[in-house]
């Protein structure tokens, strides 16, 4: 398989996403905030230009001015405090760097990463020599600077020093002096960190499981924050029906229905029964539409699917045995299995994964307000 970087980000964040993108061949219409970051990727790697004289302030605001895009803001004041920002981060950069003394070795540097006969690509912003090693740099334009604990783990960076390292591979022995860094274009600030060679075998293992969870075709939605900025919610079993302007049901009007479930749900749990009901009709809609929430003036309905696992004691013992962890689970606990099967080898969550079935499977449903966290 060959997959972009980007594209098995966005399967981590969510494989349903991943599959309308990759394999559906939805096009999803670029948001202001993707059209800003890249002219402003833009404008930096205009201003680090090789020549004999680098750009300017002047002239790489200029450039910026030029390339800006009009086109995705419905709203002109927005357009213009986005412009505004642009401008102000170009300044800031010029403020806090030198740029004619930057001695960069490559800009948009495309990689090639061969896993396993699966090939990884993607673009590094750009690289740097530094007095004693190198420095990898990726431009962030996000509002919020994450903590330095973020930075010590981000994949992405991982990845980035992977790359180099395949292109330069004598770099390895000096690993200490390979500096990997985000920086913050808002706030001015680069955050910086290094690698071991623990953590560059670990992404492998990450993205090969990936790799595994497409190749047999797991792509169910996931909920985040990053929904906001998702433009396939008119699509997502999770959000289509918020756009919904017909109604299949003639006979009872959904809000309705809808409404009297979260009501229900909140009067008291002698209300069991009526709930049960409501969740019924409900559940019998969802399946009509083909959707797995459903909104309405009064809140959101979310179904979730929860299997039961039984675990063949066996195969188990087996395999847990030879690492020690066998005493862990003596009683084949499902819960307690659950907690030690993130710390171990994905090649032994694959062995695990074959030796349970599902004895039992059933729905629950989580309701929220609008504009408030999900609750059961």
């Amino acid at each position: 398989m060959r997959i972009s970087y980007s594209a098995l980000e966005t399967y981590r964040n969510c494989p349903l996403k991943y599959k309308y993108q990759n394999i559906d061949k939805i096009k999803e219409p670029k948001s202001k905030e993707a059209v800003f970051g890249t002219i402003i990727h833009s404008a930096l790697k205009f201003a680090h230009t090789p020549g004999i004289l680098s750009p300017t302030l002047e002239q790489t605001l200029d450039y910026f001015s030029r390339n800006w895009n009009s086109d995705v803001f419905e709203v002109e004041a927005e357009e213009r405090a986005a412009f505004s920002q642009g401008v102000e981060m170009i300044r800031k950069y010029y403020e806090k760097n030198n740029i004619a003394a930057t001695n960069i070795v490559d800009l948009e540097s495309r990689f090639a990463i061969d896993l396993e006969g699966n090939v990884i690509s993607g673009i590094i912003d750009r690289i740097d020599k530094t007095d004693d090693g190198y420095e990898i740099i990726d431009y962030k334009t996000a509002k919020k600077m994450p903590s330095q604990e973020y930075v010590d783990n981000n994949l992405q960076l991982s990845v980035y020093l992977k790359a180099f390292l395949v292109r330069y591979p004598e770099e390895a022995k000096n690993l200490e002096k390979i500096k990997v860094s985000l920086y913050f274009l808002k706030h001015g600030v680069k955050l910086t960190a290094s690698r071991n060679l623990q953590q560059l075998q670990k992404i492998d293992e990450e993205f090969l499981e990936v790799i595994k969870n497409i190749e047999e075709r797991k792509f169910d939605p996931n909920i985040t924050p990053l929904c906001d900025w998702c433009g396939y919610q008119k699509l997502c079993p999770m959000w289509r029906h918020k756009f919904k302007n017909e109604r299949k049901i003639d006979t009872e009007d959904v809000n309705q229905m809808i409404g009297e479930y979260i009501v229900a749900k909140e009067e008291s749990k002698s209300l069991r029964y009526k709930i049960a009901a409501l969740q019924e009709k409900v559940s019998q809609y969802m399946d009509q539409e083909g959707v797995e929430r459903v909104f309405s003036e009064n809140g959101i309905i979310v179904r979730t699917l929860r299997s039961t696992y039984k675990y063949d004691e066996k195969k188990i013992r087996e395999i847990l045995a030879p690492l020690g962890q066998w005493e862990n689970v003596v009683k084949i606990d499902a819960i307690a299995l659950k907690k030690i099967i993130p710390a171990l080898p994905v090649s032994i969550r694959n062995e695990i994964d074959l030796a349970r079935e599902i004895s039992k499977q059933s729905s629950s449903f989580s309701i929220k307000k609008q504009n408030e966290t999900e609750e059961e």
